[in-house]
């Protein structure tokens, strides 16, 4: 039986906590978690400067080839939403309703992708009115599940996270 295969987006500045902490976690269920940026074996650095090496660029990615997508908070989000190839591959995993999680300000990249519309959804506070804006159900709980899409609003919540992350992808 293949493991699931399971993305964490990386960028400059993402959120420590946010794409280790899932990471090892799945890695720990025995998927096969890897990293993608939008250059393969770049260095991004965390905004702690703990360093990440994207194990895959973006152009090696297809929705086809992954079960999960996890977008990691920070400032990341902002850099990795001006990548219409990260954002096709957003949406691409919507469409085809494979599991896409997203914490913190993660949310700004489903807003881009433009799969946020009429979606029940959580993130980090200070982005509640883009997600509403963007026309998505806001609520201040520590993990939203609507359909394939998992969201969370901060580091405390990883646990909740990873939880309905690993429940959508059994």
């Amino acid at each position: 039986m293949t493991a699931k295969k399971v993305g964490i987006l990386a960028e400059f500045n993402y959120e420590d906590l946010e794409l280790w902490y899932p990471y090892y976690r799945l890695k720990e269920e025995g998927y096969e978690t890897f990293t993608i940026g939008p250059e393969k074996g770049k260095t991004y650095n965390s905004k702690h400067g703990y360093p990440c090496k994207a194990d895959f660029g973006i152009d090696e990615i297809s929705a086809d080839g992954l079960d999960a997508l996890i977008i990691p908070g920070g400032f990341s989000p902002d850099y990795l939403r001006r990548d219409k190839r990260i954002l096709a591959l957003v949406k691409a995993m919507d469409d085809a309703g494979k599991v896409l999680a997203s914490i913190c300000h993660g949310a700004w990249v489903l807003i881009s992708a433009k799969v946020i519309r009429e979606r029940n959804v959580t993130c980090f506070m200070a982005i509640k009115d883009d997600v509403e804006n963007a026309g998505a159900n806001y609520t201040d709980v520590p993990v939203v599940v609507d359909k394939n899409m998992v969201t969370s609003r901060l580091p405390k919540d990883l646990p909740d996270f990873c939880k309905a992350i690993i429940s959508k992808l059994k």
